[in-house]
């Protein structure tokens, strides 16, 4: 199938690894112009490079703080000086707050952390989309994906700043794709189930989460990838407003 991706420009965010490497690896693939944005690990960016150009792409790293406008607009004119407007955006960089301490409660949680998570993964994709949305309008042509989080329809104790996070990106994909579907901007976000990143993981634990998937299985940063391409594709041609689980039907399990 051609995906109709060569020479797009795209540009990935939080690709030092995981679902974002794989992702700049996939786009690299099909012939697109791949931008690896990174906050604070440049090695890993460089890493993606490296293995976007072994996929027989071209990819470059770049540094991004997607909360800060300024860091925003001195990005995407380096974009446009190397390779033209954004044609793809896929909004994968995340921060997880802290692990919670013991018996804390969604009441008794900092609400430093709450505003922080909505800082980070909502406000971030939200002022990037928005950035970009220009050139997409006057090339008629644009794709937006947003990576979520099952957590965000299943709940999970202790993830509350999280999963409220990714719901109201849920909300902004569906307004996003009503108000830019016309003018050929398709927007949708993708829910991964549990999905090993780089650091190592034990058995028991990889095990556990396997076995909460009905294909006993859990995601590989692949199979996020190989959706987030397809909705990022002029191969998708009038998908636009979903939250498309990838998850091999993961039910969150009770911790």
């Amino acid at each position: 199938m051609d995906f109709g991706l060569k020479n797009k420009v795209v540009v990935i965010t939080g690709a030092s690894g995981g679902i974002g490497r794989a992702a700049a690896v996939a786009f690299a693939a099909e012939g697109a112009h791949v931008v690896a944005t990174y906050h604070s690990n440049p090695g890993g960016a460089q890493e993606t490079v490296r293995r976007a150009g072994l996929a027989g792409g071209e990819a470059v790293a770049e540094q991004l703080d997607q909360g800060d406008q300024a860091s925003i607009t001195r990005f995407l004119t380096a974009v446009d000086n190397r390779w033209g407007s954004v044609d793809v955006l896929v909004n994968n960089a995340v921060a997880m707050p802290g692990f919670p301490g013991h018996g804390e409660l969604f009441e008794t949680e900092p609400a430093e952390r709450f505003a922080a998570s909505l800082q980070a993964n909502l406000l971030g994709p939200y002022l990037l989309s928005r950035a970009v949305v220009g050139g997409m309008r006057r090339n008629k042509w644009g794709r937006i994906v947003h990576i979520s989080s099952t957590f965000a329809e299943d709940g999970y104790p202790g993830r509350s700043a999280y999963a409220a996070a990714k719901a109201g990106l849920h909300g902004l994909t569906r307004v996003m794709s009503r108000e830019l579907g016309r003018a050929g901007i398709l927007t949708n976000a993708v829910l991964p189930g549990f999905t090993p990143g780089d650091k190592p993981m034990s058995p028991g634990l990889l095990n556990y989460t396997a076995e909460a998937a009905a294909t006993k299985r859990n995601t590989s940063p692949e199979d996020v990838a190989n959706t987030v391409v397809f909705l990022g594709s002029a191969a998708n041609s009038n998908v636009t407003g979903e939250l498309v689980r990838v998850d091999g039907h993961f039910l969150t399990p009770a911790p």
